[in-house]
């Protein structure tokens, strides 16, 4: 059954996982919002520092300089967190412009210029307005970047361009180039709010948010996070990296993780579980899988190589990276580790988001960097239950993994033992009879 399952995976499922992985608007997507991963790390860290005051008290110099400089040490979150969205759209603009050998500085600003179009709005006195800039405006982002660099790409094909003489520097060239592109581009763009602002009264960053509200408040149900790593283990099992996801997972985190911020800064309830420092700290908890079981199995085994691949595989499992036992023991393409493995990675996983969601563990507000096991889940919260969490996680992997692990270890005895038994017998069956022909006395 497993060789079937196997066979079908290989024959429809990856295929399709290497050409959405491939597909280069979906990999600029990709690439472009693992680029935002500086800006809500820094932006997170920032919202953090204006609730010091009430964990170390009011009457201290670092209080008094946090409460004295309160509008200085915002600024960081509304220029990180505040702009995601105009972020994300310039390093999409800059990744598929990339695809497709553009003037990457034409790519970025045009994609700047039509994403301003459709999400910038202004208070009475003409100021611009940050509102539709961050989080709210980040699918808008992702839809003008695309389109700007499509519509380059097609004026570019079509020889929409001003020439310019031979001798001209390039710059200058280049500059010239992008005339009658910005022109389409802009009057596209405007068009786009017009028709926007006439038939619905909206912005299409309001627009988009009413659209793929289902989706992404669907990642607010810890049910259907499990469905979605349950996936993540399936095809991570059979060799196919989790990135895959990417385009539709890591839009969705950094809006929660926005989302959350904004909501503590304004002293609400935080409303998300789902974000990129909850999965890494949690789901990934010493990698994929929560593979931690077997290491802590092959450490303890009676097999000198199983132990030997636990040893090594202990201090990258730490640090959340767990390739060394993903192929040394294996676990991918092992038809004995394929319930713990997807089953249990993806049970064990998503647990810790089924307390933030019942109100058990605080919901995250900072994505940190890769910083070990325990702190990092610590980290997003700051809640010292995320750390039990993480140790309920490592018991229950250890649970889980052993007694598939037995069934490996008991095979490997049995080679190892002949192994053992051969290697006693050093001679064949001509030495031995010209050995008993030998009057030897040792």
């Amino acid at each position: 059954m497993f060789s079937k399952f196997e066979s079908i995976m290989n024959r429809f499922f990856m295929p399709l996982a290497h050409k959405v992985d491939n597909q280069p608007h979906l990999s600029a997507i990709k690439a472009g919002m693992v680029a935002m991963t500086p800006f809500t790390i820094l932006g997170s860290f920032f919202a953090i520092i204006p609730a010091l005051p009430n964990m170390i008290g009011l009457k201290n110099p670092i209080s008094q300089f946090i409460l004295g400089n309160a509008d200085l040490l915002n600024l960081p979150v509304k220029l990180s967190i505040g702009l995601i969205g105009l972020y994300a759209c310039m390093c999409i603009a800059y990744q598929l412009g990339n695809h497709y050998k553009l003037y990457i500085p034409g790519c970025v600003t045009l994609s700047t210029f039509s994403f301003l179009f459709i999400a910038a709005s202004f208070t009475k006195d003409g100021a611009l307005e940050f509102t539709n800039l961050g989080a709210k405006g980040l699918f808008a982002g992702m839809i003008a970047s695309i389109c700007s660099v499509e519509l380059y790409h097609f004026c570019k094909a079509k020889n929409l361009t001003v020439r310019m003489p031979e001798g001209v520097p390039d710059f200058v060239s280049k500059s010239f180039e992008l005339i009658p592109t910005t022109i389409i581009v802009g009057g596209t763009f405007i068009f786009a709010r017009f028709l926007s602002l006439e038939l619905t009264g909206q912005l299409p960053p309001d627009l988009l948010t009413k659209l793929l509200a289902p989706l992404v408040g669907s990642m607010d149900n810890p049910w259907a996070v499990l469905g979605l790593n349950f996936a993540i283990c399936t095809i991570f099992f059979f060799g196919i990296h989790s990135s895959v996801f990417g385009p539709i997972t890591r839009p969705i985190m950094v809006t929660f993780i926005a989302e959350n911020i904004a909501a503590m800064q304004a002293g609400k309830e935080l409303p998300h579980f789902y974000t990129a420092g909850a999965s890494s700290a949690f789901f990934g908890f010493t990698g994929a899988g929560i593979t931690m079981g077997c290491v802590v199995a092959c450490m303890i085994s009676k097999s000198k190589r199983y132990r030997k691949i636990g040893q090594v595989a202990l201090f990258p499992s730490l640090f959340g990276i767990n390739e060394p036992i993903l192929f040394g023991a294996p676990i991918i393409l092992n038809p004995i580790m394929f319930i713990p493995f997807v089953f249990g990675g993806a049970i064990i996983g998503t647990l810790p988001m089924f307390f933030m969601s019942w109100g058990w563990i605080s919901k995250p507000i900072f994505d940190p960097p890769y910083v070990g096991v325990f702190l990092e889940g610590f980290l997003t919260n700051g809640d010292w239950r995320s750390i039990a969490a993480n140790l309920l996680q490592f018991v229950l992997a250890v649970v889980v993994y052993i007694p598939f692990f037995k069934v490996m270890e008991k095979a490997e005895l049995q080679e190892e033992n002949k192994s053992v038994e051969a290697s006693k017998d050093i001679f064949n069956a001509d030495d031995k009879e010209v050995l008993d022909g030998l009057d030897l006395d040792f």
